[in-house]
């Protein structure tokens, strides 16, 4: 499933082909995804597209009459490609621009989301408007997370999943930042202290800064018709490899199951 660094990089990638043109229809082949697509989109034919942005792993494209919510599920792709392009198996939707491009979406599980909003989704629409602060602003800082944990007997990899409590830092980054705080993914998210909390919230930060920069490689990979999803291969330390030897420690990984999702420690450096 893309993360928040790959969202993020999807947003980059197709802003500029985006912003500030005109759209001259929107083709739904299926509206079928994990919500029916709304009648209400084609709400924005005719409207001039103001500006794209992220919100957690929603894309929001806004326009002068109202927005769209996009959400890339478990397999979405989004490409920008010439209107005239032949479309492929799993191209669901066309959001066509005057300049002659279109935004492609494509979803093979159709787990992803087309919605419209009116009013401003990231303040009113129920998907968004309760959401945690962005990770990479200054929202997010180690006061505030060390205030959110205390009597939480919820273990800190799930805590710091939690939408509600800060967007995005999926189970890669969980994984990847909790390895390189040193901190054991199970311990309670109450019972660690603020010194350790001034650790890790920088460490979250840089590690997703770092994983969008390494994305920043692909933003050309979104004009092309037949490429594969703008993602890119990440430098893991622990996630996916279970068993394998730390590079920290030369100790051997542990994989367990912790909030129904894979999770791979280092007993040694974790604690």
């Amino acid at each position: 499933m893309p993360e928040l660094p790959e969202v993020e990089v999807s947003c980059r990638g197709i802003a500029p082909h985006l912003q500030q043109q005109k759209i001259a229809q929107i083709i739904v082949r299926d509206r079928r995804l994990r919500w029916p697509v709304p009648e209400e989109i084609d709400s924005v034919v005719g409207a001039l597209i103001t500006k794209v942005e992220r919100r957690a792993k929603y894309l929001i494209v806004h326009t002068s009459a109202g927005h769209l919510i996009i959400h890339l599920g478990m397999s979405g792709a989004l490409r920008v490609v010439p209107a005239n392009t032949p479309t492929v198996k799993h191209d669901h939707i066309d959001l066509v621009l005057e300049s002659g491009k279109c935004l492609r979406f494509n979803d093979p599980r159709r787990f992803g989301c087309w919605l419209f909003s009116k009013e401003h989704p990231s303040e009113n629409h129920p998907l968004l408007r309760a959401l945690g602060p962005e990770p990479l602003t200054d929202a997010f800082n180690e006061a505030y997370l060390f205030k959110a944990s205390r009597g939480r007997q919820q273990a800190i990899k799930t805590f710091i999943m939690d939408n509600h409590v800060v967007v995005g830092v999926g189970n890669i980054y969980a994984n990847e930042a909790l390895f390189k705080a040193g901190i054991h993914p199970k311990r309670a998210a109450g019972k660690i202290s603020q010194r350790r909390y001034e650790q890790l919230v920088p460490i979250i930060k840089a590690t997703l800064a770092k994983a969008i920069e390494q994305g920043g490689t692909t933003l050309q990979d979104f004009t092309q018709a037949d490429g594969q999803p703008g993602y890119f291969k990440q430098e893991l330390m622990v996630y996916g490899r279970g068993g394998k030897l730390c590079m920290q420690c030369s100790g051997r990984l542990k994989e367990i199951r912790l909030g129904q999702r894979s999770t791979v420690y280092c007993p040694s450096c974790q604690r």
